[in-house]
C-alpha cells in the first residue's frame, strides 16, 4: 500500500535566530592552573615522594609505579568479581608508590583514575573504601575527616591483627578520598600503633598534590 502512495513531505525545519556572543572569548587556563593537564599526564608524578631515610618497597603488584587492572583487582577478596566491576566502572589506570620505615612500618599509596563518562566511579570507590574501613571494625576504629576533601576520611584501627608475612601482629591505618576522576587510597601497617597525625598528614599532603 505504501509503495503506491506519494511520499509525504516533511515540514520545513525552523529555528529561532541565535544572537551572536559579544566580547572576546575567555583565554584558556595556563598549564600550571589547569588541573586536567596535570591529571592527564604521568599519574605517577602526582604521588608523594619517598621521605628521606625511608627504603623503597618492592610491592609484588607493581615494579614501575603502574598498577594494572588485573593486579589491582587481586588486592580485593574476590578478584574476578572486582575485575568485572572495574570494567563497568570505566577503570582507566592506577599508579602506586610505597616505602618502608625501619623494620616496623610500611606505607602504600594508590591513585586510581577512571574515564567517568557514565559513572562517578572515583566518588563511589572512595565511598566504598570509607564504608568498609568504618564498618568492618567499627568497635576498635577511630576516624576523622581529611580537611579540604569534602567527604574524605582517615582511619586508625586500634587492635593489631595477625598477618602471614609478619611474625608479630600488625596495626593498620588507612585513608580514602577523591578529587575529580581520581580516587586516593593510603594504607599504613606497623608493629606499633599508628598515630592519627601520621595518617592525616599523608592524606592531606597527597590530596594537595591533586
Amino acid at each position: 500500500m505504501q509503495a503506491d502512495r506519494e511520499p509525504t513531505k516533511l515540514p520545513p525545519l525552523s529555528q529561532a535566530a541565535l544572537a551572536p556572543a559579544k566580547g572576546e572569548a575567555p583565554k584558556p587556563l595556563p598549564a600550571d592552573q589547569d588541573r586536567q593537564v596535570r591529571t592527564d599526564g604521568d599519574l605517577r608524578e602526582l604521588l608523594l615522594k619517598k621521605p628521606r631515610g625511608a627504603r623503597e618497597a618492592a610491592w609484588p603488584e607493581s615494579g614501575d609505579g603502574w598498577l594494572g587492572l588485573a593486579s589491582y583487582a587481586q588486592t580485593f577478596g574476590r578478584p574476578d568479581e572486582q575485575f568485572s566491576q572495574f570494567i563497568h566502572d570505566e577503570f582507566r589506570r592506577a599508579a602506586v608508590t610505597g616505602w618502608r620505615v625501619g623494620s616496623k612500618r610500611t606505607v602504600e599509596i594508590r591513585l586510581i583514575q577512571f574515564h567517568q563518562e557514565d559513572v562517578l566511579s572515583a566518588l563511589e570507590g572512595s565511598d566504598t573504601g570509607r564504608h568498609w574501613a568504618g564498618w568492618a571494625r567499627e568497635d576498635d576504629t577511630d576516624r576523622w575527616p581529611v580537611p579540604g576533601t569534602g567527604d574524605g576520611e582517615a582511619f586508625v584501627h586500634n587492635r593489631p591483627e595477625a598477618e602471614p608475612e609478619s611474625a608479630t601482629p600488625v596495626y593498620h591505618a588507612e585513608a580514602h578520598a577523591w578529587r575529580g576522576d581520581i580516587e586516593m587510597e593510603i594504607w599504613v601497617t606497623s608493629t606499633e600503633r599508628i598515630a592519627k597525625e601520621e595518617i592525616m598528614d599523608l592524606a592531606r599532603r597527597q590530596m594537595e598534590r591533586l
